[in-house]
């Protein structure tokens, strides 16, 4: 009797063993069919903040990147042009070939400083160029901009000591991508787009990182609302000028009054005499 049950129990469990085996297998391949679904889920949702997280990083480094090298730029400028006045810039504008598929603007800048050695002969104290063009080994479609320091006039004067004169003058890259960089130099007339002499009253820096697009000439240009343009004035000391209603003050005929008054600033003409009436 006791023999039965345990061959009974023993075929019931072998049975039991034998159904729950198909169906794990139909519950793994529903695990599987569901899991995957989970991963294709999570993959979508980190895409989309892989993406946001792009644009925001974009969007910062659109505006830090652009300004950064302006200001640069504009203390290249003063560094070299205030420091003496016998200091000469150079400005030349072009187009780029880009890997024979497009034309970019691109510009050139050099600000040089000069002095006179023992035996009157011109040396170079100080140059500082900056450049943009198109670098075919490194696969990347738009223009790098470069700067280069060279002269008698170390810029580090530590750890540019003990190199010679080619290993100081490498043209360093600052930013690559640049679809639009243009320099001009700002005189009594319009903005001319080339230079080479004394510095001109200011100069005018554009540059931008939009996606170009094609003009009717062939070349490419990027949308006015993308472009990046600082003015940077060459002397800053200079006695500004400007024109004001005659009206306002009453007694200045040329409209033009000089911000920059010696001594005790006097009241205009006009408010002296109102005051005397009043006072009668």
């Amino acid at each position: 009797m006791r023999q039965n049950t345990v061959n009974h129990k023993m075929k019931a469990t072998s049975g039991v063993s034998r159904v729950l085996r198909g169906l794990t297998l139909a519950e793994m391949l529903a695990a599987l069919t569901i899991g995957a679904m989970v991963i294709v889920a999570v993959l979508g949702i980190y895409r989309r903040a892989e993406k946001s997280a792009e644009a925001v990083t974009h969007k910062l480094n659109s505006s830090r990147v652009p300004g950064e090298v302006l200001q640069r730029i504009a203390e290249d400028l003063d560094s070299v042009i205030s420091a003496s006045s016998d200091a000469t810039i150079t400005i030349e504008n072009k187009f780029e070939n880009i890997a024979s598929t497009m034309l970019l603007p691109a510009a050139r800048l050099a600000i040089t400083r000069t002095i006179q050695d023992s035996t009157n002969k011109e040396q170079t104290f100080e140059e500082i160029i900056w450049q943009s063009s198109y670098d075919y080994e490194s696969g990347i479609n738009g223009l790098i901009l470069y700067r280069s320091h060279g002269g008698i006039n170390l810029e580090d004067k530590i750890l540019e000591k003990n190199k010679d004169n080619f290993e100081r003058e490498f043209f360093v890259p600052i930013c690559s991508g640049l679809t639009f960089f243009k320099i001009s130099a700002i005189t009594s007339k319009d903005p001319v787009e080339k230079w080479n002499g004394s510095p001109p009253r200011g100069i005018v820096v554009t540059l931008s990182f939009a996606e170009p697009y094609k003009r009717a000439d062939g070349t490419f240009d990027v949308p006015e609302e993308e472009k990046i343009i600082r003015t940077i004035a060459i002397d800053r000391t200079r006695k500004i000028r400007f024109d004001t209603s005659a009206g306002d003050f009453g007694g200045n005929e040329e409209g033009q009054k000089d911000v920059n008054l010696s001594g005790v600033e006097k009241p205009p003409t006009g408010g002296t005499r109102k005051a005397e009436k009043t006072k009668k």
